[in-house]
């Protein structure tokens, strides 16, 4: 499967080249600002709220911190390495293939967006399926590589932002206390 998606990869013209190599850095980017963005929203809610929103960005680099350690345990050579061509350039030996790291940090933080923000799903778990992807496409990872990543990244962000929560709870008091921007939001009375 890995050589027929780079063979068909390589048919394609050099625009889809560069968008699959570029597409990949360019999601995470996406990602940034959309936790950007829930941290804006969440900044009058509740204070578990908030806190959850400070965790997933911390899970999804707890995610990335295991997948790596999975990778040096593993120790599975990129494909790349067998002398097929790629459209990306083939990452130095000793930088492992098993689980793609991409795919777990793209999965992760579709997995602690969508824990705080439900209604991006449909944006976000796509993206991260599309960049994981990108990942056998341009000809670094299996798709095994990819798949692992996905389902990793995506269950161990929320699980562990969930788990970590309540550490965030007296950052998000003390930021309260400090700045107006991030103290809840005034009960309203109810009209006359």
């Amino acid at each position: 499967m890995y050589g027929d998606i780079v063979g068909f990869a390589m048919s394609t013209p050099g625009w889809v080249h560069a968008l699959a190599e570029f597409g990949t850095d360019a999601g995470l980017l996406v990602f940034a600002a959309l936790f950007t963005l829930a941290i804006w929203r969440a900044r009058a809610a509740p204070d578990r709220d908030l806190a959850l929103t400070f965790a997933g960005p911390v899970a999804v680099a707890a995610a990335y911190a295991l997948s790596e350690a999975v990778k040096l345990l593993i120790r599975e050579e990129r494909p790349c390495r067998g002398g097929i061509a790629t459209i990306a350039a083939c990452p130095p030996v000793g930088d492992w293939s098993f689980p793609s790291n991409h795919s777990v940090i793209a999965a992760a933080s579709a997995g602690a967006l969508v824990l705080v923000w439900r209604r991006l799903a449909w944006l976000v778990l796509p993206l991260a399926a599309m960049m994981a992807f990108s990942r056998v496409f341009v000809g670094v990872h299996y798709p095994h590589d990819v798949a692992v990543g996905y389902l990793f990244g995506v269950l161990m962000a929320p699980l562990l932002a969930l788990l970590t929560v309540g550490a965030f709870i007296p950052v998000v008091r003390r930021a309260r206390e400090k700045s107006p921007w991030f103290r809840p939001a005034e009960p309203r009375s109810p009209a006359r």
